[in-house]
């Protein structure tokens, strides 16, 4: 039996607007359902750290083969979704302090549900395919998980990575407080730029932080 089309094209940042477009200027309450992320794991300064390098070039080397399977056997196309990061510290201070090398990291990029297993490891064998050496065993860690952050605070941060401190001091020492929160899980980012192809000072960037009562 031939499989049915769908004929609109699968976006998450459409599907879900109100977490993808925050206020650039005060911080905002969303609630965050569960999702299917493509995930994959590791340590150390983004900016030096060859794993990370090679964690965010296997993402995508997986999720490109994923889109295009599910374009020519299921019939439902889809928007590649913005790269995300999950990132932890035993002292979150670290992220106002910006001392990269106690961050550990979770890289994703969200996937829709109607892809499983059996979908990734189909990509997973065609990305290995064409991937060098050197990305072999990062795609080989490459993960479906379930994501749920549930009631999460977020603001859209302008400009450069670096220049996200006061903002985060902001969350952290102020807002949480005021609003009796602490945090409910890892600080979470989505890059709506290609800091490839985009002068930091325009870098689009979602600060997200899960929360939970004090």
């Amino acid at each position: 039996m031939a499989e049915a089309k769908y004929d609109a094209k699968y976006d998450v940042k459409r599907e879900f607007r109100s977490l993808y477009a925050p206020s650039a200027t005060r911080f905002e309450f969303v609630e965050v359902p569960p999702m299917q992320v493509l995930a994959i794991d590791g340590h150390g300064d983004p900016n030096t750290a060859p794993e990370y390098a090679a964690g965010v070039q296997a993402l995508y080397s997986t999720a490109y083969p994923l889109k295009f399977l599910s374009k020519r056997e299921l019939g439902r196309d889809f928007v590649v979704a913005p790269l995300e990061g999950l990132w932890r510290a035993d002292d979150p201070a670290s992220f106002v302090t910006r001392d990269k090398s106690a961050w550990s990291w979770t890289m994703l990029l969200v996937q829709p549900d109607w892809l499983d297993g059996a979908h990734l490891e189909a990509a997973r064998a065609r990305a290995l395919e064409k991937a060098p050496s050197e990305l072999r065993d990062a795609i080989e860690c490459l993960e479906l998980r379930r994501l749920h952050e549930g009631r999460c605070v977020q603001i859209l941060h302008l400009g450069s990575y670096d220049d996200e401190a006061p903002t985060l001091a902001r969350l952290h020492d102020e807002f949480m407080p005021e609003h009796g929160l602490t945090f409910a899980g890892d600080h979470h980012e989505i890059y709506l730029s290609d800091a490839r192809r985009t002068a930091p000072e325009k870098l689009r960037t979602v600060l997200r932080q899960p929360v939970r009562p004090r």
